[in-house]
């Protein structure tokens, strides 16, 4: 049963920064593309981030380009968010996204807080 369990989130003050991480099992990571999501209170999921399958293409929402990293270790099936220089406008709950050509899966979600 595929399954990604985000961990990280948290309370952190304007500026900060934080690394939400995403265990997967169930399915063959190295196959999936990555992509972190979000979802803040009154508004729809957008794409925040997205790497390859072997992780050496990125994408970034124009937002989080500069401030947000992505990355994975597909020894270890793990995805990662850096996140950097933290805004109250990141504010959201966070959701890991597997997908390849045939099916998708999504992890629970996290809540990141942004304030002071």
């Amino acid at each position: 049963q595929a399954q990604l369990v985000e961990s990280g989130g948290g309370l952190v003050q304007p500026g900060g920064s934080l690394t939400l991480s995403c265990a997967a099992s169930g399915f063959a990571f190295s196959t999936y593309a990555m992509s972190w999501y979000r979802e803040a209170p009154g508004k729809e999921r957008e794409l925040v981030a997205y790497i390859s399958r072997p992780g050496t293409s990125t994408h970034y929402l124009d937002d989080v380009k500069g401030r947000f990293t992505i990355s994975r270790d597909n020894d270890k099936d793990m995805v990662f968010l850096q996140m950097n220089s933290l805004k109250s406008t990141d504010t959201a709950v966070y959701y890991c996204n597997a997908a390849d050509y045939a099916s998708f899966y999504w992890g629970q979600g996290i809540q990141v807080t942004v304030s002071s």
